[in-house]
């Protein structure tokens, strides 16, 4: 899956505009909070925060920032949603722990290595259960916890 493909996924779970009460993010149009838009220079309503931006924001804040093109194609995406859903430090972190290598959030070449020789099937399971385990313990987990499960549970069907 390369990043087009991985965007246009991303946008069937975060697609339009929410400003929930229990999002930490507040305002989000196709899943860029108000701040994130902001630091790369919108200064708009996020009603109204164009595509294109976000696109451009999920490259390089987020696929860059995992090094997705440098990941094998089955654990890419999953990847690349983490960081999307909980940020690409610990999204890195869920990878690193799946791997049990030291989770220090950075995708160097000691995880890159055992990204490489680990049983791909296995890894993918691992790093879900991880970032499913760290989701639950999140004080938002009531209101949200559908919608993330559903998003897990799509993960692990490929």
């Amino acid at each position: 899956m390369n990043f087009d493909q991985a965007f246009a996924k991303l946008l069937g779970h975060e697609g339009g505009f929410s400003d929930h009460a229990d999002d930490p993010g507040g305002a989000t149009r196709y899943g860029v909070t108000e701040a994130v838009a902001r630091a790369n220079g919108y200064r708009g309503d996020m009603r109204f925060f164009p595509l294109d931006q976000a696109k451009t924001i999920y490259r390089s804040q987020y696929w860059d920032a995992v090094k997705a093109d440098q990941l094998p194609d089955l654990i890419r995406y999953a990847v690349f949603d983490g960081a999307v859903n909980s940020g690409p430090h610990q999204s890195i972190k869920w990878l690193q722990r799946a791997l049990g290598v030291a989770d220090d959030g950075k995708l160097g070449p000691i995880s890159l290595s055992a990204v490489s020789k680990a049983d791909q099937p296995v890894l993918l399971s691992r790093l879900l259960a991880a970032r499913l385990r760290f989701m639950t313990g999140l004080t938002n987990w009531p209101s949200f916890s559908r919608g993330w499960a559903r998003r897990i549970a799509d993960l692990m069907e490929g």
